[in-house]
C-alpha cells in the first residue's frame, strides 16, 4: 500500500488529493470476506457527515458499514463497482467506492496503527495472566 493512502476504521482506506477525498475497502477488510452481494452507496450530490455510516457492503459473512473521515458532498460514484462489486476483491485500491469534496482535514484520522499496536499488547497481556 502507498503512503498516500491512509487506513481508517481499520477496514477503509482514505486518500486526499487536494479537496478530493477518494474512499475505499483497504486489503485487511477483506480477510474476512468469502464473497460480496450487494452494494449500497449514496447519491452523486449528497451531502454526508464525516463518521456516520454512509453505505453498506453486503458480504455473505455480513455487512460492512461505509463511513467518511470528513463532511462534504460525494462528487464521484464509482459506476464499475456499482455493476460488479466483486471487483474490490481483485483490486480493492483500484476499485474505489466513491469520492467526496471536503474542506476538512484529515491529519488526525490515521488511528489505525495506534489501535492494532493496543490490541496486541492487550491480547499479550492476557496470555501472560493465564499462564
Amino acid at each position: 500500500m502507498s503512503d498516500e493512502y491512509r487506513n481508517f476504521m481499520g477496514y477503509l482506506w482514505v486518500l486526499r488529493e487536494g479537496n478530493i477525498y477518494t474512499i475505499g475497502v483497504n486489503e485487511e477488510g477483506l480477510e474476512e470476506i468469502t464473497e460480496i452481494e450487494t452494494l449500497e452507496l449514496p447519491q452523486e450530490q449528497e451531502e454526508v457527515e464525516a463518521d456516520v455510516v454512509i453505505g453498506a457492503i453486503e458480504t455473505s459473512d455480513g455487512p460492512l458499514d461505509i463511513y467518511t473521515p470528513v463532511s462534504g458532498k460525494i462528487i464521484e460514484i464509482n459506476a464499475a463497482v456499482m455493476e460488479d462489486a466483486s471487483i474490490i476483491m481483485e483490486d480493492p485500491y483500484d476499485a474505489w467506492l466513491l469520492k467526496i469534496e471536503s474542506e476538512d482535514d484529515m491529519d488526525d484520522i490515521d488511528e489505525d496503527e495506534d489501535l492494532d499496536d493496543d490490541d496486541e499488547e492487550d491480547e499479550d497481556e492476557e496470555k501472560d495472566e493465564d499462564e
